[in-house]
């Protein structure tokens, strides 16, 4: 559930957007009561009376941020509204999503709430787009006359510089033309943006638009990423790895790109398999149902794997249990039939036992693939129906 602040209106509950201008600032935040006063201020200087603006937070803090963007509002100039999420779904990235969602103009902008951003770029990023007819517009530390200065050391510099390639490195196509992925500072038009198709996670959501959105031409304009005005950053650790397991899942999104990674995991398996046979058998036990148990060891290093670098956003349909159950039944009848399945090319299509054992593999490998999506991960009709009613219904 969420509430909806719009400053300077008291009815917080009943508020609403402002109507349409020529452009709406999406400002993310988490616990940032001491840098938002300072971003309105700079963003009051900055965006110039002609270029109609809104600026839209969407909150996940657990301070007092909406209540200090409340009073900061009452001198702006400009209609400020706060979207405060009780449930902070996906992230930064999530509260960006919601913020396009909620957007009345044509253009958003997506800036943090920390004031690394300078908000003087926000005509530019605008007036760049109707220039040249780009659907995003990304302000780069990476491209001339950029700068990277407010990134606070050396192991922050390596990791966003690897980030940034890895990035790239992925999704070449999808990225080209954007030297900063990582930039959490653009403009895109709303018409570009189908915002239910994003599925944010973490605070990166540039690379989630560019990639599941699509928008083309890209124009990039240089900035100097300031330092924090106060407060601590919140990139951590944690957030690194959630930045990990989404670049996987956007990876993964591609069918193609799906299987392989379901064909790498799997073999991944062949490890725990093998050393929960090599302890088994030393401790006495028959190499037969040492090989039957090992082989769950390896059926459930599979489905944690697969669970958190290819099904993520698909799990919601069935309990997880449900997902094991069906995903263990398939690996051992995997098993089962391959025997079988070698015999019948060997007898009926007269090949060798090692091309009749590949041929074997293969078929049970995809077979394997298609049961698992279908049977596991795939919703059941009736829950879909069910939800899309009570999706009405709200």
């Amino acid at each position: 559930m969420s509430h909806e602040y719009t400053a300077p209106v008291p009815d917080l509950g009943a508020a609403e957007l402002p109507e349409p201008g020529a452009v709406t600032i999406v400002v993310p935040t988490f616990n940032e009561s001491a840098n938002v006063r300072q971003l309105l201020h700079r963003i009051t200087e900055s965006v110039p009376a002609r270029l109609p603006c809104e600026v839209l937070f969407v909150d996940d803090s657990t301070d007092d941020t909406p209540q200090v963007i409340s009073d900061a509002a009452k001198d702006c100039p400009f209609p400020v509204t706060v979207l405060h999420r009780d449930e902070p779904e996906g992230g930064l990235g999530g509260a960006v999503v919601e913020g396009i969602k909620a957007a009345g103009s044509d253009w958003i902008v997506v800036m943090d709430g920390d004031c690394q951003h300078p908000p003087q770029l926000v005509p530019e990023l605008v007036a760049t787009g109707e220039r040249t007819g780009a659907e995003l517009v990304v302000a780069s530390r990476y491209t001339d006359g950029g700068s990277r200065a407010g990134l606070a050391g050396g192991y922050r510099i390596a990791v966003s510089r690897a980030s940034t390639w890895l990035a790239k490195g992925l999704f070449p196509r999808r990225l080209r033309g954007i030297s900063d992925p990582m930039s959490g500072f653009f403009a895109i038009r709303r018409e570009s943006v189908t915002a239910d198709v994003l599925k944010p996670l973490g605070y990166k959501i540039l690379i989630e638009l560019a990639v599941r959105s699509r928008p083309h031409p890209v124009a990039e304009v240089p900035f100097v990423f300031e330092e924090r005005y106060a407060g601590r950053s919140k990139s951590t650790a944690r957030e690194g790895l959630r930045f990990l397991r989404h670049l996987a899942g956007l990876r993964a999104d591609a069918p193609v790109a799906r299987m392989i990674g379901f064909g790498l995991i799997g073999a991944s398996g062949f490890v725990p398999n093998l050393a929960g046979l090599w302890a088994l058998t030393a401790l006495g036990v028959h190499y037969v149902p040492a090989e039957i148990i090992a082989n769950q060891f390896g059926v459930a290093w599979n489905f944690l794997l697969i669970e958190q670098l290819l099904f993520r956003d698909r799990r919601g349909h069935r309990r997880w249990w449900d997902r094991l159950g069906r995903f263990a039944l398939l690996a051992n009848a995997d098993l089962v039939l391959r025997i079988p399945l070698i015999a019948l090319f060997v007898r009926h299509l007269g090949m060798g036992a090692l091309a009749a054992t590949a041929l074997a593999l293969v078929t049970t490998f995809v077979l394997r693939f298609l049961g698992t999506e279908a049977l596991v991960y795939l919703p059941r009709r009736g829950r879909r129906t069910a939800r899309g009613r009570a999706r009405t219904r709200a």
